[in-house]
């Protein structure tokens, strides 16, 4: 029964911060008139799929990701409604709305969870409160960046990295709502962090190639861009490999 539960919670966790982080892409998109031929929440097999008036809506069995995709993304078109169409603002708002929404949901989590503990364990005043609250969430979100600067500049290493699979572990030892909300707030705000990262094939990396594509006044050739995600997605499978295996070896 227990691993049932701690399964559920996984897949709560990971399933409702993907399907936040693509709706932030897909309404954002569709705010822009941009076409989205696909949303999905998940990979591998479909387990359920619905065509709706422009976009096909789906469900896979694995849970770990999701991908939102828009005509004219991958390669350009000129159909109406392309992404590659539409202009450099337009673009960069798509691309960050993902992992914009994910912080924005973490720190509204985090606040409310401090602002009730506080209410809760030291007095009612709902003032004071949200002012520790605020504080706090202040306090958080210094910390992150500061962690991500320790870990660029070597004072952190690689191995202190956590993925999925080390996510996956501290939610089986959450007890209570609000452990588990915690580590929500956490693992949604550091995901937003993580993906606005200057790096490709992350929203970060795609958001710095418009700026680039906005100071040069046209895009890079398409040659060259396909290259640049070639080899960032390289990248990120062998560094996701081997924050597993570190993950792993904690583990166990």
């Amino acid at each position: 029964m227990g691993f049932i539960i701690t399964a559920i919670k996984i897949i709560f966790l990971l399933g409702f911060l993907i399907i936040i982080h693509e709706g932030g892409h897909f309404i954002v998109a569709k705010l822009c008139k941009v076409r989205v031929n696909e949303f999905s929440i998940g990979f591998g097999p479909k387990i359920w799929s619905k065509q709706g008036k422009e976009t096909k809506y789906e469900l896979r069995l694995i849970p770990c990701g999701g991908f939102c995709n828009m005509e004219g993304e991958e390669e350009h078109s000129d159909k109406e409604g392309s992404f590659s169409k539409a202009s450099i603002p337009k673009r960069f708002a798509i691309v960050v709305a993902g992992a914009t929404v994910n912080i924005i949901f973490g720190l509204i989590a985090y606040m409310i969870l401090i602002i009730v503990r506080y209410m809760i364990v030291v007095e009612p005043n709902f003032f004071n409160s949200v002012s520790y609250a605020w504080s706090s969430t202040g306090s958080l979100i210094y910390a992150m960046f500061d962690s991500i600067v320790q870990l660029f500049s070597g004072n952190v290493s690689i191995n202190d990295m956590m993925g999925p699979v080390g996510i996956s572990q501290m939610v089986s030892q959450t007890s209570g709502i609000a452990q588990f909300v915690y580590l929500l707030a956490i693992v949604s705000i550091s995901l937003g962090i993580t993906n606005l990262l200057p790096f490709v094939p992350l929203d970060g990396g795609k958001a710095l190639l418009l700026i680039i594509e906005a100071i040069r006044r046209k895009p890079l050739k398409q040659e060259t861009e396909l290259k640049i995600q070639s080899a960032g997605f390289f990248v990120l499978i062998v560094f996701s490999v081997f924050v597993a295996y570190n993950d792993i070896l904690r583990i166990v």
